[in-house]
């Protein structure tokens, strides 16, 4: 199965997996403006190769039932908290 994926020129970390190239009408109104004008990345066959950030088979799934498939941006971690949880498992007095 091969698709095209595009990048999103609005938000960072957000890529968008078609089953055609430039064929957007399976993708909802609503996310094409939230996604902005699609940057096209790469064509992959999925069939050949795996995905570093999102499973292969979802992906391919939601192709097949919706059309298309969003891969989101990872979640930004809490710097300050993950400080703050270390320093309170290493003992060290947080006042």
């Amino acid at each position: 199965m091969i698709c095209a994926i595009y990048r999103s020129s609005k938000k960072a970390g957000m890529y968008l997996y078609v089953p055609k190239k430039d064929d957007f009408s399976q993708v909802p109104d609503q996310l094409m403006q939230m996604f902005g004008k699609p940057v096209v990345v790469m064509m992959i066959n999925l069939a050949t190769r795996s995905l570093a950030l999102v499973d292969t088979d979802k992906v391919k799934q939601s192709l097949v039932d919706d059309g298309y498939f969003l891969q989101l941006p990872p979640p930004v971690e809490n710097e300050l908290e993950k400080h703050k949880k270390r320093n309170k498992q290493g003992g060290t007095p947080t006042e």
